[in-house]
């Protein structure tokens, strides 16, 4: 069954505040706690989805992914983290609730994600910035990321002698603890072995018992040809190690694309402005442009070509990603103006000035434009 869009699980509006999210939350929950609907036996279901769709919207990076890929966003345990431009950060392991509702309920009903904890690695996130012309031919990169690897010394396992761990006497295992509160049960990660269950008596001195040492990690980075400005690739088990030999988390690289100096673009399309000289554009003729790939190409400009006027160069474009179509290049017009212009010159413009037709418009836009304009001037000294 698929699950519903998180936007109407919360009844908010795509476009409501972080207050209007955290409002309807505490509204439904309240409304759907099964405590307070015991006979109704869909509560829990309705309680446990409701805290799921508030996780992710409450955060700003995780609800910028979901308004992006929707659910697929969170597939193999994305988190939400965000980093400086081309560096990385960490996503946070494992998730949980930062309002008054996780103190209260914690993972009651399946409500939150506090003392499940596994020790799985965090995810990771990296920002990196490339060019149109990286995001157009796609590229082969190296980057190096701050990261965790297990620890040599005791083979991941945290210990010093890499004996076992001991079930944890505080939570007697179970990696929680709770406490009764008047109407509430609350459930907490235990504090003695942070939701691990067990405990290691002789910790590692290299690694303190994490059984992780922090260290540098190299990957090699395959960005592919039409992608657009926040592409996330994921590289899965190349995040942080996980805790006492547990599973690595992921790497999410985020792409951001620099301004072009010469080209715009919309989608799959470029947009160049090219400037025309004011002959070429009255009399017609032909102009070398660039395109994306580096090459140069003939334009045919006609006749009469005025500021604004566009040329489609079809598939000339940008790459679309994971399809052998291209977008389109459109030129826009600039017709520029000459300047330094010798007496010779002054003297042909003057004569071009005077030796038109009268009965033919040479100026159709600025001849119009000053029609409307006495017509305006009539109008208002009537």
């Amino acid at each position: 069954m698929s699950k519903r869009d998180y936007y109407e699980v919360l009844g908010a509006e795509r476009g409501a505040s972080a207050d209007e999210l955290k409002k309807a939350y505490r509204k439904l929950a309240m409304q759907y706690h099964p405590d307070r609907n015991p006979d109704s036996p869909d509560a829990a279901d309705k309680f446990k989805e409701l805290n799921e769709a508030y996780d992710v919207l409450k955060d700003d990076q995780k609800r910028a992914a979901y308004d992006r890929f929707g659910h697929a966003a969170f597939e193999n345990g994305m988190g939400g983290g965000r980093g400086p431009s081309g560096g990385f950060s960490d996503f946070g392991g494992g998730g949980g609730f930062s309002d008054l509702f996780e103190e209260m309920f914690g993972d009651f009903m399946g409500g939150g994600r506090r003392g499940q904890a596994t020790g799985r690695g965090s995810d990771l996130r990296f920002n990196m910035d490339i060019s149109l012309e990286d995001a157009f031919a796609g590229k082969s990169t190296t980057i190096t990321v701050p990261s965790s690897a297990p620890c040599e010394a005791c083979k991941g396992s945290g210990s010093k002698d890499g004996a076992q761990p001991t079930t944890c006497g505080t939570c007697h295992g179970h990696g929680k603890v709770r406490a009764q509160q008047g109407f509430f049960t609350i459930e907490r990660t235990c504090p003695t072995c942070q939701g691990m269950g067990k405990v290691i008596k002789d910790p590692c001195r290299v690694c303190g018992g994490q059984g992780k040492v922090r260290k540098d990690k190299t990957l090699q980075v395959t960005i592919p040809a039409g992608v657009e400005e926040g592409t996330r690739i994921r590289l899965a088990g190349e995040g942080e190690a996980g805790t006492r030999g547990a599973p690595a988390g992921d790497l999410y690289i985020f792409l951001s694309i620099k301004p072009h100096r010469l080209f715009q673009r919309d989608g799959a399309n470029i947009y160049c402005r090219v400037p025309i000289p004011m002959t070429t554009a009255a009399l017609g003729g032909a102009i070398d442009v660039p395109t994306i790939e580096g090459a140069m190409t003939k334009v045919t400009i006609p006749p009469g070509t005025q500021s604004g006027n566009q040329f489609r160069l079809k598939s000339k474009g940008m790459s679309v990603l994971r399809s052998p179509a291209r977008g389109d290049m459109f030129i826009q017009a600039m017709v520029e103006t000459p300047v330094n212009l010798t007496a010779r010159q002054q003297e042909l413009l003057k004569e071009f000035e005077t030796a038109g037709d009268k009965d033919t418009k040479h100026n159709p836009e600025s001849e119009g434009f000053f029609a409307k304009v006495k017509e305006l001037w009539k109008d208002l000294t009537e």
